[in-house]
């Protein structure tokens, strides 16, 4: 069972560690000061969770495997992340929608989990409850400001929610660990958060004087380790200091 929960706490963490590293990329890069700051600290947000993950997941492992080792030294097939949060930052519009998308995704999830019976997951999403609830506050508020600004603003963002629209539905495919996940209790019921998570988007859309888009299309595979061009380029970053510097420390 061991070996099934860290598979699981792979899935859960490298998403958000895909995620705070798109986000990372944009440190001195935002539109004004305060809103660098924010995406800053929703990137740090996103380690400390994906830390907390892996530090669980390295005690599971043992073999001398650690939480930097899972991070930073596996190859592309092995990470297990969404398409979703390897889209690049095209525009500040794809960005805010990219992270929405996720978010809506995140906290109902979040909150699943803090009744997981797996102790230390369940510990880990009690206290990371907070921060994505401000995270998911944060992109609603900027969905709202632009879908409902300037023309230009509105069809930026309606723009950037129709190309990655495509990516939610592999957030809610089940796969047979996730399956088993939930059934010994330990994992979240993707169809119960999949009805909550369209009434959300649906309620911040409307706000937003957005559409949802209608195609039956949907990318997968990020869960299976099959993953989007983009992909390698973010490990080439991601991994440098620890392929160049094995075992480093400070």
């Amino acid at each position: 069972m061991n070996n099934k929960v860290f598979d699981y706490l792979l899935l859960l963490g490298d998403s958000s560690m895909i995620l705070g590293h798109r986000l990372s990329e944009l440190c001195g890069h935002g539109p004004n000061l305060e809103t660098d700051i924010a995406l800053t600290n929703i990137s740090l947000d996103l380690f400390g969770q994906v830390r907390n993950y892996f530090q669980y997941a390295a005690k599971l492992k043992g073999e001398e495997i650690t939480e930097d080792k899972i991070a930073f030294l596996r190859y592309p097939n092995e990470y297990r992340n969404v398409l979703l949060v390897e889209q690049p930052n095209t525009d500040f519009a794809y960005i805010i929608a990219r992270q929405f998308l996720f978010d809506a995704y995140h906290l109902p999830l979040m909150e699943a989990l803090s009744n997981s019976q797996d102790e230390t997951i369940a510990a880990v999403a009690h206290k990371s409850i907070k921060e994505v609830r401000y995270h998911h506050r944060f992109s609603s508020e900027w969905m709202k400001r632009l879908g409902d600004g300037t023309e230009e603003s509105h069809q930026r963002m309606q723009d950037a929610v129709d190309y990655l629209w495509p990516y939610v539905g592999e957030l809610f495919e089940e796969t047979p660990l996730e399956a088993e996940m939930k059934e010994q209790g330990i994992g979240a019921d993707l169809a119960a958060l999949k009805k909550q998570y369209h009434e959300n988007v649906k309620a911040v859309m409307e706000e937003a004087s957005m559409q949802i888009p209608e195609t039956p299309f949907s990318h997968s595979g990020g869960k299976k380790g099959i993953h989007s061009e983009h992909m390698g380029f973010i490990l080439a970053d991601l991994q440098y200091m620890q392929r160049a510097y094995p075992d480093m420390s400070w």
